[in-house]
């Protein structure tokens, strides 16, 4: 959360030529609903339901990059479609910089608590071991531009082709 998914993989995507698509926003376009409504409707497993067969879907198409949400890896099932499907990439922000990144975002259930911090440090422990398992790059995003990123993660995938 607050790493840089969607600014990073859109620049990315323009750098190679694939289409972006964005797992979050496939699946308000699809439902007519923003995601903190199917999180106070559904839950959290309701969301994430979505998320799993969106993330199939999408996984089928050639030419594309996918932005997951950032619990997308909670799922095996979902770990074992990225593992299958492409390159994945872990964009590691640490909880500091999440912080500071998602302070006055309200579109993020999860973090509407009376501690972020809390929540991102809880949610860093259980999906970290998770991202770096189905990760085949990491990149550090604190302190850096999203184009210096993008730019940086174009040249590692040129150079596993």
């Amino acid at each position: 959360m607050g790493a840089g998914k969607t600014t990073i993989g859109k620049l990315l995507a323009d750098e190679l030529g694939l289409e972006f698509k964005d797992v979050d926003r496939e699946i308000e376009v699809r439902s007519g609903v923003d995601i903190p409504w199917i999180f106070d409707r559904e839950g959290e497993s309701g969301f994430r339901a979505r998320e799993a067969a969106v993330l199939e879907e999408l996984g089928q198409l050639d030419g594309v990059l996918i932005s997951t949400g950032g619990g997308a890896v909670m799922l095996e099932e979902n770990r074992r479609l990225m593992d299958a499907r492409g390159t994945v990439v872990y964009l590691h922000t640490t909880v500091e910089e999440q912080v500071r990144r998602t302070s006055r975002d309200r579109k993020r259930p999860l973090l509407q608590t009376d501690d972020p911090a809390r929540v991102l440090v809880n949610l860093m422990t259980l999906r970290e071991p998770l991202y770096r398992e189905v990760a085949d790059i990491v990149i550090e995003t604190d302190g850096r531009g999203p184009k210096m990123v993008a730019q940086e993660l174009a040249e590692r995938l040129r150079q596993l082709s």
